[in-house]
């Protein structure tokens, strides 16, 4: 009686009513819940926040996961509420909880090995058994919430056996499983202890999507070489009777909300005051979580590389890096940031005078509208990450630019965005002579260039946005077509062909 009721409350809270099942609704499940933020709120929220609050407004869903707060002891107890027509289900963790599960196994064994530095992935006994204590505390948890008609859409590298330990309580819903990070070669995700333990569990999704057809394909070669099942030629795979989807879905961000929030006042109004300091020099800008995977370190040598190469441009060009902080407890961040502040330190001290410093380096987070703002101000967008699994800086920085005389975009060839987006200036952030040769062919680019990559590149943000994005995999998810794989990004590629 406690499951119905309950389930009752959560259909009453999303705005659904016994009987009415004329969409399915979605179980949205990830490990941190973003309360949508009134217009204009401090603060900006991330993409996957925006990307499935736009998906739970249309399906009437309902998004649960941990709220980011400690409790001294395990309930289960779920804090539901409503907000900007999104319910939202939350639990809190105990301390443990979070050190073994989050800052441990997801942020210090999974994150840096889907990233590739396996020289940063910290092999704990305790971080193991914490991140599936807390997998099975979330299936206890979302379970009473689930319909029998609703789809479950799980959300990245912090929940993998989540479907398994929910098909465990009889839950026979259609699932799937995106993940918003890299997958790893074979070679690499054979160094984690029981390896076959996690991917098999992965199997008991129907649909598993990844950002691009590499990392799917990296998933599908372990699936063969390690686990020795089918795949059928439609990169579905054959387990236990079973057939599972993995196709890629390239994520895009929310094309007309973020072209609203660039066109407001409050957008124009960052963008003057950013023009107006850095007093008719260009302005390059790279905005980027505080984090390893993002080549920050490199990006700050090819610039300083570039002002040593190039110094009558000393004084005219500025980097404006945002880097809001994030993981403060995991000491290879804490390193990130001690590091960072060295380089720039050093590059502006190197190349800086009395009235000018060539490096703004500013460790805070900024609303969306002001971010299109400062977009629209830059030069250069700077977004050169050394594995990214897809990047949605680089395609809002396409939107925010006036499209009369945009700015260009410099982008890593190794994120995930780089497939779509092929008319950036592709770069390999490793090489700072690579990065600061194109720091200096942007600032050269004649305007009719600038124009025509930027129409290609605009064309390929607006038709595939979240909102694609959303419908390739719930069509998925509903057994539906054959949206996402290798489709998506070829329907991409045409929408570049045909702006041009």
């Amino acid at each position: 009686m406690a499951g119905l009721a309950l389930s009752a409350a959560s259909r009453a809270l999303a705005g659904s009513c016994p009987g009415d099942y004329r969409m399915s609704r979605l179980i949205v499940i990830s490990n941190r819940v973003s309360v949508p933020k009134a217009a204009g709120a401090a603060g900006a929220q991330g993409g996957l926040a925006v990307a499935l609050n736009s998906a739970l407004r249309e399906h009437r869903g309902i998004w649960f996961g941990w709220s980011g707060q400690e409790t001294q002891e395990f309930t289960g107890h779920l804090d539901m509420q409503r907000n900007d027509d999104v319910t939202t289900a939350t639990i809190d963790l105990e301390p443990q909880d979070i050190d073994e599960y989050y800052n441990g196994y997801a942020n210090r064994t999974l994150w840096p090995l889907f990233h590739f530095r396996i020289d940063l992935t910290e092999y704990n006994r305790d971080f193991g058994e914490g991140y599936e204590r807390v997998n099975r505390r979330f299936a206890d948890s979302v379970h009473p919430l689930i319909e029998p008609d609703d789809l479950v859409w799980v959300h990245d590298y912090h929940l993998l056996p989540l479907g398994s330990m929910l098909r465990a309580k009889g839950v026979n819903n259609r699932m799937g499983l995106f993940l918003h990070t890299p997958w790893p070669p074979t070679r690499l995700l054979v160094s984690l202890p029981f390896h076959e333990k996690l991917v098999t569990s992965m199997l008991e999704y129907d649909v598993i999507g990844f950002q691009t057809t590499e990392w799917l394909e990296s998933f599908l070669h372990y699936v063969q070489k390690e686990l020795g099942l089918k795949v059928n030629l439609d990169n579905s795979i054959s387990y236990q009777g079973r057939r599972v989807v993995a196709r890629a879905f390239p994520i895009g961000i929310d094309h007309a909300e973020f072209t609203e929030a660039a066109a407001s006042e409050e957008a124009q109004e960052a963008h003057d005051r950013l023009k107006s300091s850095v007093r008719g020099r260009k302005l390059l800008i790279g905005v980027d979580r505080l984090d390893y995977s993002k080549g920050l370190g490199e990006r700050f040598q090819s610039f300083g590389r570039f002002l040593t190469d190039h110094p009558a441009e000393a004084g005219a060009v500025v980097l404006l890096q945002i880097a809001p902080p994030s993981r403060g407890d995991v000491a290879s961040y804490q390193q990130i940031r001690e590091d960072l502040e060295r380089k720039t330190g050093h590059i502006n001290g190197a190349h800086a005078d009395v009235a000018f410093v060539p490096i703004r380096y500013v460790n805070r987070g900024y609303p969306r509208a002001q971010l299109a703002g400062f977009y629209r101000a830059a030069n250069i967008g700077l977004v050169t990450p050394l594995r990214d699994g897809m990047n949605l800086v680089a395609k809002e920085f396409v939107a925010a630019q006036d499209p009369e005389d945009p700015g260009v975009l410099i982008l890593s060839q190794f994120a995930g965005a780089a497939l779509q987006l092929t008319d950036a200036l592709l770069v390999n952030p490793h090489s700072v002579e690579h990065v600061s040769e194109a720091i200096r062919r942007a600032l050269d680019m004649p305007l009719a260039e600038r124009q025509r990559r930027h129409a290609k590149l605009l064309a390929s943000v607006r038709d595939f946005d979240v909102i694609h994005w959303r419908n390739a995999f719930v069509s998925a998810l509903e057994g539906k077509g054959n949206n996402g794989g290798r489709n998506a990004e070829e329907q991409a590629a045409s929408a570049s062909v045909r702006a041009a």
